[in-house]
């Protein structure tokens, strides 16, 4: 007798990182099934994590599949210089976003999904310090090819993996976002951050410091590993 699979579950959080979409779009992809259909309508979720819809993994991956191209699919950037430097504002221009802050809301609440900036300028006054993030056309060219949602391309770069993080270490050391993700369990950071932009994780809504003189990670947002240990045991109860 061969026994029937257990589905590998999602939450919108974690599907929507996978896609390059945010998590109310995934929702919305549900509560509006009867008009979006595409061939059929977005699967029924299978089961709950708290007030969290989870979906069958696979019949997801397979909605996509068969999903119509998205609007960008067909946007042509104009011709520019690959060297020119572009800000965040004129980098979500140039990539066909309506939106002018998306790039900032994928630096934000995806992180690892949008590429690094080739250059950042340290500007404004020692009172009132802030940086300026610059991306080379040519990296948001090479981007556009190969974004999350589009398919894997050949030679389309992998998301780095988590690191190994051991749970008994000093429970008030700051950890990062990557670190989180490894102590929580999720395949990834883009998926940790969705899910806790969703509001799934509110142990951590509040963090306990920002990382200092780490170059490119400044400011960036740290927990105790106490906290995110706790987070991880209410999480599993679900």
């Amino acid at each position: 007798m061969t026994s029937r699979r257990e589905p590998r579950l999602a939450d919108a959080a974690e599907i929507a990182a996978e896609h390059g979409l945010t998590s109310a779009r995934i929702s919305q992809f549900y509560t509006e099934r009867t008009e979006n259909t595409v061939g059929k309508a977005f699967p029924e979720p299978v089961d709950k994590r708290g007030r969290a819809r989870l979906w069958d993994h696979a019949e997801v991956t397979e909605w996509f599949a068969h999903r119509a191209p998205a609007r960008l699919a067909g946007h042509t950037p104009p011709s520019r210089d690959p060297e020119e430097l572009l800000n965040a504002s004129d980098a979500s221009r140039y990539l066909g976003y309506k939106n002018t802050n998306q790039v900032n809301t994928f630096l934000r609440d995806h992180p690892g999904y949008f590429p690094e900036p080739d250059d950042v300028e340290e500007k404004g006054t020692a009172e009132n310090p802030y940086r300026r993030q610059l991306w080379k056309v040519q990296t948001l060219q090479a981007w556009m090819a190969t974004r999350p949602g589009r398919g894997r391309r050949a030679g389309a770069k992998e998301a780095p993996p988590l690191p190994e993080v051991p749970a008994d270490g000093d429970p008030d050391e700051l950890l990062g976002a990557s670190q989180a993700a490894a102590l929580l369990g999720y395949k990834s950071v883009g998926s940790f951050s969705s899910s806790l932009s969703q509001g799934n994780l509110p142990l951590l809504k509040d963090t306990d410091g920002v990382a200092e003189n780490a170059g490119r990670q400044n400011g960036r947002r740290r927990w105790t590993r106490r906290r995110i240990l706790q987070q991880a045991a209410q999480r599993s109860k679900k």
